[in-house]
């Protein structure tokens, strides 16, 4: 099993995957916690800077998620 993305940082939820693979013997795959990164900064960086530029949408926008930035 892999446990990967922003949220595989939580140390919660890494010790409960810990026992898991004790208790049931099922390997369970984690990247370093350096690796295991969240993109909100990125967006966030993205809108901030379209917002400087003007690029504002009003409240119809829908979520599309291979927009390209």
């Amino acid at each position: 099993m892999v446990l990967a993305g922003g949220v595989s940082a939580n140390s919660y939820i890494r010790n409960e995957f810990a026992k898991l693979q004790e208790e049931k013997n099922i390997k369970i795959y984690y990247p370093e916690l350096k690796l295991c990164t969240d993109n909100a900064a990125m967006i966030a960086s993205a809108g901030y800077y379209n917002y400087l530029e003007g690029n504002i949408s009003d409240l119809t926008l829908n979520a599309v998620p291979n927009l390209k930035l």
